[in-house]
């Protein structure tokens, strides 16, 4: 009986690589979109309050870090700045 991994388990395992890959790629992606539609609708709503943008801010946050779970680093680092710029843009906040 052979032990080794046939050619044809390396083929599953690359393929299924490729599926995760793709998976997350579409879930960056929809995280982008998502992401920027919060920052166009705190941009141009002028309705808007300071409070319900925050409240968006801060669901946008769970979300994304629901999608990706211990990714708070990369929030911090990646989507707090822009969302801080926005705020102090918007609101006049310094």
């Amino acid at each position: 009986m052979d032990l080794t991994p046939s050619a044809d388990s390396d083929k599953t395992d690359a393929a299924m690589s490729a599926a995760e890959q793709a998976e997350e790629q579409k879930l960056i992606r929809r995280l982008q979109m998502m992401m920027n539609m919060v920052m166009q609708v705190i941009a141009q709503d002028r309705s808007l309050s300071i409070e319900d943008a925050s409240q968006m801010i801060a669901d946008s946050r769970k979300a994304a870090l629901s999608m990706f779970p211990g990714k708070e680093l990369a929030y911090d680092l990646i989507w707090k700045p822009r969302f801080q710029r926005l705020m102090q843009e918007r609101f006049r906040i310094m």
